[in-house]
C-alpha cells in the first residue's frame, strides 16, 4: 500500500460543516423611547398598571416599576412580535429567557423555525457567549456542545456531525483549532493532535482500523504519528504498518520522501533515500537483520525468501531491460509491506472446506484461490476466471489450467495476483514511475484488502455447506469435464453449455426455470439484472459447482419443507441413530437463508466446522454444538443430498446410459424402440426415487 493511497479525512464532509451554522442571528431588537405613557405613576414614574407607546409603533401593556417594564405584560412590536415571558416572531421562531434592555441577555432558549436550529445557554447582547449547546438538524444528530463567543463556535467544545463523526477540542471562529480529536466513525479512523484552520496541522498521531467492505474489522490497524502540514504528513514522522513493518523518516505531501529507514516484521530494515514514496537507493543494515537475511550486494538478489519468490518474467519482459531489476525490487518491497496480510490470506483460503487445519499442512488449490478472486471482485474488472487461468498458465499441462485441483503455492499466488493487478489496473496508471509496484500496491489496498475473508458464494459462504459439499467435489468435476467443449487445446464450458446440461438432464421444471436458473448464474455478476449478458461466457468449476449447490435449494424446496413438518409431528430420536449405519452432518443456511443438507457415509463424513479468525486473520474450525440441534441437522443434511443422489448424479448416470444407447444403435438399429422408450422416462424415474427416500425417511422418523 502506497502511502499516498492512505487517506486522511482532513476535510470536513458535506454534513460536517452546515452553511452559517454558527452564525445564526436573533431578528434584531431595537432599543426603545417611549413616546407616551397611560397608566399608574408614583413618585412621577411608571408604576403599576399601564401602557407604553414606543417610536415605531411598539407597544407595551402590562406592569411598570419605577419606570421600568416590570412584571406581567406583553410587549408588541410594529412587525407583530409579542413578547409575553417569550419572544415570538411572526415566522414562530422563538426566545424564552433572561432579557436586558428588551434583547437576550443571561440564559436562555432559542428555536428556529425556518432552519431547525435550537439553542439553549448563555446570552449576552443577543448573540450565544459562554456555555451552551446548539442542534442544527430536527433529528438533533448534529449538534455542538461547549463554549461560544459572540455567535461562533470558540474555547473548548464538543461536535457531532449528523454521520456520526464527533470532534472533541479546542474551536476558533467556527473551526477546529488547537488541539484536539476526531473520530471518523464509518471508516474506523481517529485522529489527535493540533489542529489549525480546520485541518491536521502540527504534530499529531492518525490511526486507521482495517476494515472490509461488509463492515467487519480486522484486529489489526495502521499508525503514524509525527508531523503534519495542511493536512497531510509531512515533516518528519513514523508509520506504523498493521503487517508489523515500521518507516520512519521525511514526508512530503502524504508520500515517504527524503532520509528514511523501513524496518519489515522480520527486523531486516532498509535505509536509503525514498522518493514519491519510492525507495531509490535501499541499504540492507547487516547489524539489524536476523540470521538468514540475505544482502542487496548484487543487483539481481531478490529481497524475498525462497518461499515468496516471484515469477514475473513475462511482464518483466515488457519493461526495457535496464528497468527491470528496479522494477522487481519494487514489487518485492510492495509485497514485504503486506507480507503478514499475504501470509494469512493464503492460510485462511487453503482451509475452506474442511473441518479441521492438520498442523497447518494444507495447500492452497486452484478452487480456493478462484474464490478469493471471486471474494476480491476480480471478475468485475472485465475479466472472467478462466481467462485469468491463462494469464496464469505458466507450462503446465492444458488439462491442469482449469483443474481445481492443482495446488497454488504462496510463491504462485503472489506472484499470480502481481499479473492480475497488471491486467486490470496498468490502463488506469498516469505515468507511474513503477508500473508494476503502482499496479500490485493498487490491487493490495483497493480489492485485496477490504474484501478478502469475506466468503461469498454457494460453497464456502457456511463452513459445514463446505465441508460437506466437498465430499461431492470428484464426481461433480467428472461431470463438468463431460460437457466442456474442447478450445486452445482446453477444456472450457459456457453458461450456455451449463444451461443445455440442465435441459438434457430434465432438471427444469415449474420451480427451477430457466430464469431462475440464469438468476442463480448471475448471482455475482457485476450486474445480476441482465441475465442475458452471461449466457456466453466461460465459466470455472467452481461457478459450476456453485449453480449446482444454489439449484438444490430450488428443487428440493419442497422436500426440506416436507421433512421440516414431519419432524415437528413426529419428534426426532436422536439416541437410536447414534448405531445407524449413516452419519448425518449437517450445514448453515445457503446465501439466501434456505437450508441445503448433504447425507455422507460414516467413514467419509468431516466433522461440522465454524470459521473464525485467530488473532493472526487466520482461518480456525471448531466442532458446531450439535445437542439440541440434531434434528435441524438431519433436515439440514437431507436436502442436498436429495439433490445430488436423487436428481443431479441420477440424471447424469441416465443421460450418460441414453448417449451410450444412441452410439449402439447406430451399429444396431433393432435397439431404437428401447431406446425410445427409455427417452420418456428419466425425470419420472428420477422423482420417484426421490420420492420413495423420503417416505422411508419420514416412516424411520
Amino acid at each position: 500500500m502506497t502511502m499516498s493511497q492512505i487517506k486522511l479525512q482532513n476535510q470536513p464532509d458535506s454534513d460536517e460543516q452546515p452553511e452559517d451554522e454558527g452564525n445564526y442571528e436573533l431578528p434584531p431588537l431595537v432599543i426603545l423611547t417611549e413616546q407616551r405613557y397611560e397608566g399608574e405613576t408614583c413618585e412621577g414614574q411608571f408604576h403599576g398598571q399601564g401602557v407604553a407607546y414606543f417610536e415605531g409603533g411598539h407597544v407595551y401593556k402590562g406592569m411598570f416599576s419605577k419606570g421600568l417594564m416590570d412584571g406581567f405584560g406583553t410587549f408588541t412590536r410594529a412587525a407583530g412580535l409579542k413578547y409575553e415571558g417569550t419572544y415570538t416572531w411572526a415566522d414562530g421562531s422563538t426566545y424564552k429567557g433572561e432579557v436586558y434592555n428588551g434583547i437576550p441577555h443571561g440564559t436562555g432558549t432559542y428555536k428556529c423555525t425556518q432552519n431547525s436550529l435550537f439553542y439553549s445557554g448563555q446570552w449576552h447582547q443577543g448573540k450565544r457567549h459562554g456555555k451552551g449547546t446548539a442542534y442544527y438538524n430536527e433529528e438533533k444528530n448534529s449538534w455542538y456542545k461547549g463554549d461560544w463567543v459572540r455567535n461562533n463556535r470558540e474555547g473548548c467544545g464538543l461536535r457531532c456531525y449528523p454521520s456520526g463523526n464527533t470532534y472533541s477540542g479546542e474551536w476558533k471562529t467556527n473551526q477546529r483549532h488547537g488541539k484536539g480529536m476526531m473520530r471518523w466513525l464509518n471508516l474506523g479512523q481517529m485522529y489527535v493532535g493540533a489542529w489549525q484552520d480546520g485541518v491536521q496541522h502540527g504534530q499529531g498521531t492518525h490511526v486507521w482500523n482495517l476494515r472490509r467492505k461488509d463492515g467487519s474489522q480486522y484486529s489489526q490497524s495502521n499508525r503514524y504519528t509525527g508531523e503534519f502540514a495542511q493536512g497531510q504528513r509531512h515533516g518528519w514522522g513514523t508509520f506504523y504498518y498493521a503487517g508489523g513493518a515500521i518507516y520512519e523518516g521525511e514526508w512530503k505531501n502524504n508520500k515517504k520522501h527524503g532520509q528514511g529507514k523501513f524496518t519489515l516484521s522480520d527486523g531486516r530494515a532498509f535505509e536509503g533515500h525514498f522518493v514519491d514514496d519510492q525507495i531509490i537507493t535501499p541499504n540492507l543494515r547487516a547489524h539489524s537483520a536476523p540470521l538468514g537475511a540475505f544482502p542487496l550486494s548484487h543487483s539481481n538478489s531478490s529481497l524475498l525468501g525462497p518461499d515468496m519468490a516471484l515469477n514475473i518474467d513475462c511482464l518483466l519482459d515488457m519493461i526495457p531491460e535496464r528497468k527491470r531489476d528496479t522494477e522487481r525490487k519494487q514489487v518485492e518491497f510492495v509485497v514485504l509491506r503486506q507480507e503478514r496480510e499475504l501470509r494469512s490470506i493464503c492460510s485462511f483460503y487453503s482451509r475452506l472446506g474442511y473441518a479441521r487445519s492438520p498442523e497447518n499442512t494444507l495447500l492452497l488449490s486452484r478452487l480456493q484461490f478462484w474464490r478469493l478472486l471471486k471474494d476480491c471482485n476480480i471478475h468485475h474488472h472485465g475479466i472472467t476466471l478462466t481467462q485469468i487461468d491463462r494469464l496464469i498458465r505458466e507450462d503446465v499441462d492444458p488439462a491442469e489450467i482449469h483443474s481445481p485441483f492443482t495446488p497454488v503455492l504462496l510463491r504462485k499466488l503472489i506472484s499470480y495476483l502481481v499479473i492480475v493487478a497488471h491486467h486490470i489496473h496498468s490502463k488506469d496508471m498516469v505515468s507511474p514511475k513503477y508500473l508494476l509496484a503502482a499496479c500490485f500496491s493498487k490491487l493490495m489496498t483497493d480489492d485485496i484488502l477490504p474484501n478478502a475473508k469475506n466468503v461469498k458464494g454457494f460453497l464456502f459462504r457456511q463452513p459445514d455447506v463446505g465441508v460437506v459439499a466437498m465430499n461431492y467435489m470428484k464426481r461433480c468435476w467428472e461431470v463438468f469435464q463431460l460437457f466442456c467443449t474442447a478450445t486452445r487445446d482446453e477444456q472450457t464450458m459456457t453458461c450456455h453449455h451449463l444451461l443445455w446440461m440442465f435441459k438434457d438432464f430434465q432438471l427444469l421444471d415449474h420451480k427451477l426455470t430457466t430464469r431462475r436458473l440464469l438468476e442463480i448464474i448471475n448471482t455475482e455478476s457485476h450486474n445480476p439484472d441482465n441475465l442475458s449478458a452471461s449466457v456466453d461466457l466461460e465459466i470455472t468449476f467452481l461457478e459450476f459447482f456453485e449453480v449446482l449447490l444454489g439449484c438444490a435449494e430450488v428443487t428440493c424446496e419442497q422436500v426440506s419443507e416436507t421433512l421440516k413438518e414431519d419432524h415437528r409431528v413426529f419428534g426426532s430420536n436422536t439416541e437410536t441413530r447414534k448405531d445407524s449405519p449413516e452419519v448425518e452432518t449437517g450445514i448453515s443456511s445457503a446465501q439466501d437463508g434456505s437450508q441445503w443438507d448433504v447425507k455422507t457415509e460414516a467413514n467419509e463424513i468431516p466433522e461440522p466446522a465454524e470459521y473464525t479468525d485467530d488473532p493472526e486473520g487466520e482461518i480456525m474450525c471448531r466442532p458446531a454444538e450439535n445437542n439440541t440441534k440434531d434434528c435441524k441437522l438431519e433436515l439440514k443434511m437431507k436436502t442436498v443430498d436429495e439433490f445430488f443422489n436423487h436428481f443431479f448424479f441420477p440424471a447424469s448416470d441416465y443421460y450418460q446410459l441414453v448417449t451410450r444407447k444412441i452410439t449402439e444403435e447406430k451399429h444396431h438399429p433393432e435397439s431404437q424402440v428401447a431406446l425410445d422408450k427409455m427417452k420418456q422416462k428419466p425425470n419420472n424415474a428420477v422423482r420417484t426415487t426421490c420420492s420413495y427416500h423420503v417416505l422411508s425417511f419420514v416412516g424411520s422418523v
